[in-house]
């Protein structure tokens, strides 16, 4: 069975989507619309921006967004997943290549989010670290012994996880994990605290724009982050969606149950290759592959 992913932030890098915008009419036409949507010019950002242009939140979500839903959709009838999955942000990509949701409301959701996560980011200084070659039970006490707030953030596959929350927290946690037999306990450079208690008002934001929104039947299951295992009920789906923000993405528990459920073979939809890494150091045995457009 195919699985189709779909990455998250941090995916990005200049003159993405080009090669689809300049091969296909109906890429161009998205690509317009999407510019219309948003109120300037992302197809400029994404083709010939500068890396610190494309690394702001709020430009980086809907480009990531936007390369991932429309290599999908310029496949055509190639297009065929068994189940999707995205990492973080690439969970509405997911939801709009299983006909959940509409290109349009997916991308306004998307900006939405990421101005909404932009805002908390700015409230109070937060960060987040990957944690390499530790246990996640290991991880987990830790952050529960350090005072302030740090949580795991995302299981990304055995052994490596992110960690998040207020400055001092994750330096402390930092230097206890290292202690503890850590092969890195890194700071990242990020805006803020994704996936943790502080971007609550992040979620609340995001949950008045979800519920307005029309999520339909989707034509296969979604491995949501929340709660990792297939979901179909669109009132479902939306409850995970906001949920997601500042819960933990389990990335590894999502592909685990999948393969559980038949995925042999996992395709990439957007760009880079991050997901098939961390997919590969979940299971071995299974194929993984970019999605390929003629």
């Amino acid at each position: 069975m195919k699985a189709y992913i779909f990455p998250g932030q941090g995916a990005q890098f200049v003159g993405m989507g080009l090669d689809v915008y300049e091969q296909y009419p109906q890429a161009q036409e998205l690509f317009e619309n999407a510019n219309d949507i948003l109120g300037f010019s992302i197809t400029d950002i994404m083709f010939e921006g500068t890396a610190e242009d494309l690394k702001q939140t709020k430009v980086t979500q809907p480009a990531i967004f936007l390369h991932s839903v429309i290599l999908g959709k310029v496949m055509g009838d190639a297009f065929q997943p068994d189940m999707v999955a995205g990492h973080s942000l690439g969970e509405f990509s997911a939801l709009v290549a299983n006909g959940t949701l509409e290109f349009e409301d997916g991308l306004t959701l998307v900006s939405q989010r990421a101005k909404a996560m932009q805002k908390a980011c700015e409230l109070q200084p937060s960060t987040m670290a990957a944690v390499l070659g530790l246990e996640d039970a290991v991880v987990e006490k830790i952050c529960e012994e350090v005072e302030g707030i740090v949580v795991p953030a995302n299981y990304n596959c055995p052994g490596q996880l992110v960690i998040s929350g207020e400055v001092e927290a994750v330096n402390e946690a930092c230097e206890k994990l290292k202690e503890a037999g850590a092969r890195r306990a890194l700071v990242l450079p990020v805006g803020g605290a994704f996936h943790s208690p502080l971007m609550e008002p992040a979620r609340e934001e995001l949950a008045a724009a979800i519920e307005q929104t029309n999520f339909k039947n989707p034509n296969c299951p979604v491995y949501q982050n929340v709660p990792t295992t297939a979901v179909t009920d669109p009132e479902q789906i939306k409850a995970n969606l906001i949920a997601q923000l500042t819960a933990p993405v389990k990335w590894t528990q999502s592909v685990q149950h999948m393969i559980a459920n038949g995925a042999s073979d996992f395709v990439e939809v957007g760009p880079g290759k991050v997901l098939q890494g961390l997919v590969k150091k979940i299971d071995a045995q299974v194929a993984t592959t970019s999605a390929q457009i003629a």
